[in-house]
């Protein structure tokens, strides 16, 4: 029995998730793990935010990347589905606009108004935005322990 999930499943549970691990590479090799806040479109993966920030940097000198979300507290509960691939920034306004709308239709609730910020954190907000669209490699995996049907 396999506890794969299928490419529709995995693609359906990377747009339901909340948060993902986004992870790049620093110029010596190390892998650089983050969580963030994302979107799907089509089977795409677009993540936004202030553009001089390192993991950015990091997509502009290396676009090999991993995206990760996994959900479950038990280990009879366990599932994620992992994603390798290349990433890089997105430029097309028709496109930037598209997942803008998206980000703030899904994260609305969740998100600080400006006006209860600090202001430290509205500076570091309000500077220019960058998108990074992840295309994955064809092979995706994924896992879903309740398939196991442990008892």
């Amino acid at each position: 029995m396999s506890i794969s999930l299928s490419r529709a499943e995995a693609w359906s549970e990377l747009s339901r998730a909340h948060t993902g691990i986004f992870t790049t590479l620093r110029s010596d090799g190390v892998p650089i793990p983050l969580p963030v806040w994302f979107v799907t479109i089509g089977e795409r993966i677009y993540l936004s935010g202030p553009g001089r920030t390192k993991k950015f940097v990091r997509v502009r000198h290396d676009p090999r990347c991993s995206f990760l979300i996994e959900s479950g507290e038990r280990w009879s509960e366990l599932q994620g589905v992992l994603v390798t691939g290349k990433a890089h920034l997105v430029t097309d306004p028709k496109l930037l606009a598209r997942v803008a709308d998206a980000l703030s239709a899904k994260y609305a609730a969740y998100r600080t108004r400006r006006s209860a910020m600090p202001d430290a954190t509205k500076r570091h907000y309000e500077v220019e935005q960058a998108t990074v669209e992840i295309i994955p490699d064809d092979r995706i995996l994924s896992w879903d322990n309740a398939r196991l049907n442990l008892g």
